[in-house]
């Protein structure tokens, strides 16, 4: 398994490192950009699967992202891993920033105001629909009222201008991310094939030579 651990982590221990990596953030990334760079595949292909990750972090899609990456990934014939280590990008401190672009596009794509109180409630939004979807699922099933105006305002304020809006921004993100992945995916492959070469070449000069020092030794020596 590509990122099965040796050991087991407590499960409130994981949910704290999902907000906050052991080492954080930026050591993180360090790791997420060597994984990427040491993928055996072509950089263009690598390139777009970071597209993809990429690109699926300004969609409202949470929980998701993962298979819309991957889905992306495999329409456009990229790395697969690649754009699930992409979605790093959306993370807890860069989810507020691309949450407010997106939704300002949005709004000013379709032509509504944003208001001030939208930003500050945007997790609350969340939060709101995601306690009435479940209200709701609960009321179905025990016959009981149910209640949509959380999710109405919800969908009309957050979700479709957010995944309107999102589009422009990941698309410009995405592309971005592409061009300069490629030819520093490319010099590092390179760069790599020439140090495993060059110690492929060591090793077989150091063999030639301890092979050359055994015939030596079996020679017959003069008397």
């Amino acid at each position: 398994m590509v990122f099965k651990r040796r050991d087991t982590r407590p499960f409130l221990r994981a949910a704290f490192e999902l907000l906050w990596p052991r080492g954080g953030w930026a050591r993180a990334f360090q790791y997420v950009k060597h994984r990427v760079r040491r993928l055996p595949d072509q950089p263009e292909r690598i390139a777009r699967g970071i597209w993809a990750g990429v690109f699926t972090t300004f969609t409202p899609f949470y929980g998701i992202h993962f298979f819309i990456a991957a889905g992306l990934a495999t329409a456009m014939r990229g790395n697969i891993l690649a754009s699930l280590m992409a979605t790093f990008f959306g993370n807890p401190l860069t989810y507020v920033p691309i949450g407010v672009v997106s939704l300002q596009t949005g709004h000013w794509l379709l032509g509504a105001e944003m208001k001030e109180e939208t930003e500050r409630s945007f997790g609350g939004k969340f939060v709101d629909a995601g306690g009435d979807l479940w209200h709701n699922l609960k009321g179905v099933a025990m016959g009981e009222p149910r209640d949509w105006r959380g999710l109405s305002i919800f969908y009309d304020e957050i979700f479709f201008p957010y995944m309107v809006g999102g589009i422009i921004p990941g698309v410009v993100s995405a592309t971005i991310a592409y061009y300069v992945s490629v030819p520093l995916i490319r010099a590092y492959q390179k760069r790599r094939k020439g140090a495993i070469k060059a110690k492929f070449e060591a090793l077989k000069a150091k063999a030639a030579a301890k092979t050359a020092a055994k015939a030596t030794d079996a020679k017959p020596k003069p008397d």
